[in-house]
């Protein structure tokens, strides 16, 4: 997928970026160089390959770091809403934004 002039134009418009000829020419080369290299990414063949969570998985095993999940810190729920402008049932009450 090739992009042209005209994209680039429409994308920098959606962007709200002023692109000069110069710079839209240099943008141009470098959104069809970043999709020439999804292009070739996807004519990977990826059948079978088990998907990793780090890249150092592929050079030794890596032990997951995860600690226990446990409550860690006290409910403050009414310390924390005490300079609230208003809390109603435990919950901070805000005005209507949105007619």
């Amino acid at each position: 997928m090739a992009l042209t002039p005209q994209d680039v134009a429409r994308i920098a418009q959606l962007a709200r970026l002023e692109l000069s000829a110069p710079e839209a020419a240099t943008v141009l080369e470098q959104l069809n160089g970043f999709f020439r290299i999804v292009e070739q990414m996807r004519a990977v063949d990826t059948a079978g390959v088990e998907p990793l969570y780090t890249p150092l998985a592929a050079l030794r095993p890596v032990s997951l770091r995860l600690r226990d999940d446990l409550v860690t810190e006290p409910d403050d729920r009414s310390a924390n809403q005490r300079n609230a402008p208003a809390v109603q049932d435990g919950l901070f009450l805000v005005p209507k934004v949105i007619e």
